[in-house]
Formats: structure tokens, sequence, C-alpha cells
């Protein structure tokens, strides 16, 4: 879950700082919180995921530096929280309670996190 949620808000504040996505996967508003089901195929019923487990064919292309330092900031301000203060941060966020509106708490739902509404939400923090 925690793997998620730091790629959830590297994306979002890729498309704040770098005004581009930094991969064109969507997050679905699971119950709980962004998750990219791509990502989640590649790591389902692992406990813990390590880089070898990410196939590189999957990568779109080297990352630029401007993208490094997004990720690297990200990770040093989300990186050392645990998955469920990540989680219920998350919860906080309009992009994901957007996208459950009208949704029961607790159900499931694939409704997509917007990149759109990610940008509008954290941009204007």
């Amino acid at each position: 879950m925690k793997l998620q949620k730091l790629c959830y808000y590297a994306q979002a504040w890729s498309l704040v700082w770098d005004d581009a996505p930094l991969f064109e996967e969507d997050f679905q508003a699971w119950r709980n919180g962004p998750v990219c089901y791509e990502l989640y195929n590649l790591h389902r019923g692992q406990f813990s995921v390590h880089a070898s487990d990410i196939p590189e064919c999957r990568l779109a292309g080297p990352l630029t530096e401007e993208q490094k330092d997004t990720i690297e900031k990200v990770l040093e301000y989300y990186g050392d929280k645990d998955a469920q203060w990540l989680s219920r941060l998350t919860h906080m966020e309009d992009p994901w309670k957007q996208a459950r509106q009208g949704v029961p708490d607790g159900a499931v739902c694939q409704n997509i996190v917007t990149k759109e509404s990610m940008s509008e939400y954290y941009g204007s923090l």
C-alpha cells in the first residue's frame, strides 16, 4: 500500500512541478486510497516489493533529471510515513474524495482519480 501512495504523490507533484505526468496510467479510488491498477498487478500478493520485482520493460524510458528530482522530493517528505498514515492523508484530500463521491464508505470503487483533479488540488496548496 505504501508503494501505491508514494507513486500517487510522485504523480501528483510531477503534474504540479513538472507540468507533466510521471506516467500515463491512472489511479483508481479504492477503499484504502488511490491505487494504480497496473502497478498493483505487478506486485499483487506480495507484502514487500523490491526494485527487481518491477520489470524494466515497463518503463517508458530513462527518467529525466526533473523527474528524478520530483521523486526524490516526494520520498524526502512522504517516505518516512507508514502506509496507514499515507492512506488516511489521501482520504482527507479532494481528488480521492471527488472520485468516490456517492460511493458508500468501504465499498469497492474503480472510479478514476483524474490527473486534472490532482493537478488542480495539489497545485492550489
